[in-house]
């Protein structure tokens, strides 16, 4: 029973050395976000594929082992996620059977390409930076306009309304091209 034991120790010490190799290609795959946990909601829009597909792949895959948060939800890390782009890889473009998928990942999933993230999900991760970036600008204009809410202030410190019509910048128009 003894050496048995240490077999079973030997297997999953082994498994955990080789589960660290893709945590460190986790952090290359650009999921838009610096996120290090995401819900399965989200892992389902990275991945493309619906919510209780990803929960039949972790009955399928021995690789997919999310944590669960105190409310008892599916909490993925960013080296779950890789995998299951591995799988969708697998499965969806190369037409792997499911057993011939889990073969493919036990001889070595580092190797296999993961499939490419949603390009609505990482649209959407584009759009909030740049709302992000929208209402700091909007937040600057409005405390600038505040500081000049007097129009006859603004004029003087400009240096009155000559100046203002000397600088044809704010009364030029761009030439519009015609065709």
């Amino acid at each position: 029973m003894g050496a048995s034991k240490k077999k079973v120790a030997r297997k999953r010490g082994a498994r955990k050395a080789g589960a660290a190799k893709p945590a460190a290609d986790g952090d290359e795959l650009d999921l838009g976000t610096d996120k290090l946990y995401f819900k399965i909601g989200e892992v389902a829009e990275i991945v493309g594929v619906a919510a209780h597909v990803l929960r039949y792949w972790e009955g399928e895959f021995a690789i997919i082992k999310p944590q669960k948060s105190r409310s008892q939800q599916r909490v993925y890390r960013r080296k779950d996620v890789e995998n299951l782009l591995r799988i969708k890889h697998l499965l969806y473009e190369r037409k792997f059977t499911l057993a011939g998928a889990r073969q493919e990942l036990r001889g070595g999933s580092a190797k296999i390409e993961p499939a490419a993230v949603n390009g609505i999900y990482k649209a959407r991760q584009s759009l909030g930076r740049v709302r992000e970036q929208l209402d700091l600008l909007a937040v600057a204009v409005r405390s600038e306009a505040m500081e000049h809410a007097d129009p006859s202030t603004f004029v003087r410190e400009v240096g009155g309304a000559e100046a203002l019509l000397a600088d044809q910048t704010l009364l030029a128009r761009p030439d519009r091209e015609r065709g």
